[in-house]
């Protein structure tokens, strides 16, 4: 949704300062967090000052830096088949959650498109506060996750072309360079797109569900071993979680996913800050990962993420591996980066 998260109560502020100062035993961020951590320490190791040098294709690795967050008429042609026909049912469990996810996911877009989002000004920011925990080994090591800390993003609306699309800002135990506000900048200038995401470009998208798959499809850059499925899956909740749409487009988005396939429902997932919530997931066997966002389950707005890798036989992996997890804490629109809204300088970790 496009709001500021409604679950931030004092209570889920309290239960979210107890984790941050609890031992580190959670789990990994959503696939844009990757790209921001990743790149930060790619730049620490190679000439160690504060410029991040964001590449417009993140890479999910399980290197020091990963994590973000990733039928319906598929879903019903199966459960028809499998009615009509009369056959194996060894796939009905498979088909059954497909059809559960479609269900969920219209519910999500209609509460979607129920809420109100004010339009966002170009030379406006996009003000984006998380509570991230993210991968802290090696590249051919074990995940050993990081503790539990705060992300501020400051995300540009100016249409471009920029080379500075945005700013961030981690504070906490876990972060790489606590309190130092660092660019996110591109070898290239970059228009507002599907790589600089400004309000007006997504306002621009079309709303039928079918017509933006297509869209997404054409112009999701697809990572070596990762399904195409997986990388539009894996850009809409890139694109779901740091951004401010209008309603009707946030609603098409949730649509578009239902009918990506192999999209499933998990009735039960938490977020970074400790909310329980109802999950949207798909695995890829392409790229053995697997993303869940994480929607409130009374209101439908959207928590987090949680990024998992399910095999890799280098590193001891035969099953879900938490890689990542996140919980948005506020989204809103501010006039210049590096300023947050009121109260947000109250929440600063560690």
């Amino acid at each position: 949704m496009n709001t500021s998260d409604p679950s931030r109560a004092a209570s889920a502020g309290s239960e979210a300062e107890e984790l941050l100062s609890a031992p580190a035993e959670w789990d990994l961020p959503p696939s844009r967090h990757l790209h921001y951590k990743d790149v930060l320490m790619q730049h620490i190791d190679h000439d160690g000052t504060p410029s991040t040098q964001a590449r417009p294709a993140p890479r999910r690795r399980l290197a020091r830096g990963a994590v973000l967050l990733p039928l319906a008429s598929m879903a019903l042609a199966g459960a028809l088949i499998v009615t009509l026909w009369g056959g194996d049912d060894s796939s009905a469990p498979a088909t059954r959650a497909a059809h559960s996810a479609s269900a969920v996911l219209d519910r999500i877009a209609v509460a979607a498109r129920a809420t109100d989002a004010t339009p966002v000004k170009d030379g406006q920011f996009v003000y984006v506060e998380s509570l991230i925990r993210s991968n802290e080994g090696t590249f051919d090591g074990p995940v050993r996750l990081g503790a539990l800390h705060k992300r501020e993003v400051w995300m540009s609306q100016d249409p471009g072309p920029l080379t500075k699309t945005g700013w961030i800002r981690d504070s906490g135990k876990g972060a790489v360079m606590p309190g130092q506000l660092i660019p996110i900048e591109s070898s290239a200038p970059v228009r507002a797109g599907i790589d600089h995401p400004t309000y007006k470009w997504l306002a621009s998208l079309p709303t039928d569900p079918d017509a933006l798959l297509e869209l997404l499809y054409a112009q999701t850059r697809v990572d070596e071993g990762k399904s195409k499925e997986q990388a539009v899956f894996s850009q809409i909740g890139s694109l779901i979680s740091e951004t401010i749409m209008p309603p009707a487009n946030a609603s098409a988005f949730y649509k578009a996913a239902a009918k990506i396939p192999g999209v499933q429902e998990i009735p039960d997932a938490v977020d970074a800050a400790g909310r329980h919530g109802i999950a949207i997931t798909r695995e890829d066997a392409s790229s053995a990962t697997r993303d869940e966002w994480i929607f409130d389950k009374n209101t439908l707005a959207f928590l987090g993420s949680r990024s998992y890798v399910t095999k890799d036989e280098v590193k001891g992996i035969s099953s879900d591996t938490l890689l990542g997890t996140s919980a948005i804490m506020e989204r809103t629109v501010v006039d210049q980066h590096g300023k947050t809204p009121a109260g947000a300088d109250g929440r600063a970790l560690g």
